[in-house]
């Protein structure tokens, strides 16, 4: 596809000169499209096309899952970034005295969930992002969990997500990470990278709308991750209304009580 066609997808290009400074980016034409789309359908037939809604949504899980190398059953929907940070750092069922590594120059998102776990007693490690990997590996030496934006959003510094990925999984850390700054411009893989959980909204590279965010949780950190808010469709049975098993879904879906538009 030539560069002007390209372009012909962002009509913000009419109205202005759009310098990219790391924050929202520019709605994407097929990306509008699909919500006037979803829009008109629940003006004009109600919800007469749910099953429709919610292949969309699941078709969605399958998308991310192929970008990050995961499996559509270890993808959440959410609305962004912050809640799939939170998620995680609230599902984890922490002891005084668990340690965590951190890294002082994170966008608050990646910082408050961890500065609130230290004040109840949870002893955090505070890095610099600049620390060289000799640093990170001591720091991981007993740790329960090391949480790191895969681009930082100040400086630009891309973290070296294989490497951090390899200390981690030697050391037993899970591996917890704040990809909105890069996924979509760099490739992400999972599986080499041994990230345990991943988080991520599609108003940046991914050149979607805010409030859609996704949630990569591995199938074996799923074991240790409980839902933070327990609605209807965390539940194995969701379909079946009038059951009462809270039986949890053997998928992501489960931590955070389904997809987020319900």
């Amino acid at each position: 596809m030539a560069l002007e066609e390209y372009r012909s997808e962002f009509p913000i290009t009419k109205n202005l000169i759009w310098l990219n400074h790391a924050a929202i980016a520019p709605l994407v034409k097929p990306a509008s499209d699909a919500m006037i789309r979803f829009s008109e359908d629940s003006r004009d037939f109600s919800s007469m096309h749910y099953d429709e809604w919610l292949e969309t949504y699941e078709a969605l899980r399958r998308v991310t899952a192929r970008l990050i190398n995961s499996k559509p059953g270890e993808i959440a929907l959410l609305k962004n970034t912050s809640e799939g940070l939170a998620t995680v750092a609230m599902g984890l069922d922490w002891r005084a005295g668990d340690k965590i590594v951190a890294f002082r120059e994170e966008f608050p998102a990646n910082y408050y969930p961890w500065k609130r776990l230290e004040a109840a007693g949870v002893q955090v490690e505070w890095l610099s992002y600049l620390d060289p990997l000799e640093r990170i590996d001591q720091a991981c030496r007993g740790a329960r969990l090391l949480a790191i934006s895969f681009v930082q959003y100040l400086s630009g510094h891309r973290a070296d997500l294989e490497a951090i990925g390899e200390i981690c999984h030697r050391h037993g850390c899970a591996y917890l990470v704040d990809a909105i700054q890069g996924l979509g411009a760099f490739p992400v893989d999972v599986r080499r990278a041994h990230i345990d959980a991943l988080a991520a909204d599609g108003h940046k590279w991914l050149l979607g709308p805010e409030g859609c965010g996704i949630l990569f949780v591995s199938q074996a950190f799923q074991e240790s991750v409980g839902p933070v808010e327990f609605g209807w469709t965390n539940v194995a049975g969701y379909a079946d209304y009038a059951s009462r098993d809270m039986t949890l879904r053997p998928d992501a879906v489960f931590v955070f009580g389904g997809q987020s538009t319900f």
